[in-house]
């Protein structure tokens, strides 16, 4: 399973995102029309939905010569967890940090 580098390497680019975000409005869209309701050609979406894919946050299921996407969140979820933990590390680094200028006021 991919980790969560290759998630946020999936989403840093704008138009992934608005790929994802139409298949999670939308699921069971094919890349021909996604295509037709976006600014860039059917291959550039394939291009796209592949990289979705090989991060997770996609699957694909052929159906005739059409592949449907639908979502699949656990990745998300993944990055999700990641996000928390290191703002909780950070809000513990930042309540010592002041505790600190506050002790060394009153000292």
């Amino acid at each position: 399973m991919p980790g969560v580098d290759e998630v946020f390497f999936a989403l840093s680019d704008p138009t992934r995102r608005e790929v994802l975000r139409s298949v999670a409005q939308r699921p069971e869209l094919t890349a021909s029309r996604l295509a037709g309701e976006l600014p860039i050609t059917r291959q550039a979406v394939a291009k796209h939905l592949a990289q979705l894919a090989g991060a997770g946050l996609v699957a694909g299921r052929r159906e005739g010569r059409e592949t449907r996407y639908t979502v699949t969140p656990a990745p998300l979820e993944d990055a999700i967890a990641w996000i928390v933990q290191a703002g909780a590390e950070w809000d513990e680094r930042l309540a010592r940090l002041g505790s600190y200028v506050v002790a060394d006021r009153n000292a």
